[in-house]
């Protein structure tokens, strides 16, 4: 898409840090400078302030990520290509049959109900929840891990969505100020929340986060309490 909207050398790219190496790679082959902006914390996609202040006389276009089964706040970034004569382009999620969806959101609704220790993540309009992400509190990464090992002992299947953001990645190093990207990499865990799981399932996942009762920073080491 880019390279048939004429993108190319010379032309600068504004796109998420907090997500796959993908886009800025789409941006690279191209021949272009991707240009990373800070998210918005609750939807983990673009937030369109930040890219208006990474926007420069180079800026050629966005790329807004759909993440998790958020959408992108579209309709302020094509208001920001209107103003500075921008392309603005969107990269979606595979998108779940109804029922499934449907599904997803019961457990997803189970988990905020139940979940303590954890900020659950904000619902929003159409949240399809490809990935329950929730908050780890602590000391960031060091406490996110070790609830996350102490979790997997206990038999439930989570993940780090995101380990490393793309302005951190040797190819694509970048002095920039990204608070909330690094903030979210730090602190994010994907829960399980397949519409395939059980009732027993979901019971499970309560039980273990619920039992750690939060991270207990020592020093720096974080111990987790049942």
């Amino acid at each position: 898409m880019l390279r048939t909207a004429g993108v190319g050398v010379g032309d600068e790219v504004v796109v998420p840090a907090f997500g796959n190496v993908e886009v800025a790679e789409a941006v690279v082959q191209v021949g272009a400078m991707p240009v990373f902006a800070d998210i918005d914390p609750v939807t983990y996609c673009l937030d369109p302030s930040c890219v208006q202040a990474a926007v420069t006389p180079r800026t050629a276009a966005v790329v807004a990520v759909h993440r998790f089964g958020r959408t992108a706040d579209v309709g302020a970034l094509r208001e920001a290509g209107r103003r500075h004569g921008l392309l603005v382009l969107e990269q979606g999620e595979l998108e779940a049959p109804y029922e499934e969806s449907a599904q997803r959101r019961e457990r997803a609704a189970y988990l905020d109900a139940r979940l303590r220790g954890v900020r659950t993540p904000d619902g929003g309009d159409g949240h399809t929840y490809q990935q329950y992400v929730v908050r780890v509190p602590g000391n960031g990464r060091p406490d996110r891990d070790a609830f996350a090992r102490a979790l997997r002992t206990r038999g439930v299947d989570c993940r780090v969505p995101v380990k490393t953001p793309v302005h951190r990645l040797p190819e694509f190093r970048r002095c920039v100020s990204l608070p909330e990207t690094e903030r979210a990499a730090e602190e994010t865990l994907a829960l399980p929340v397949d519409a395939s799981l059980t009732r027993r399932e979901m019971q499970r996942i309560v039980s273990a986060c619920n039992a750690l009762g939060g991270p207990i920073v020592v020093g720096s080491t974080a111990v987790f309490g049942v």
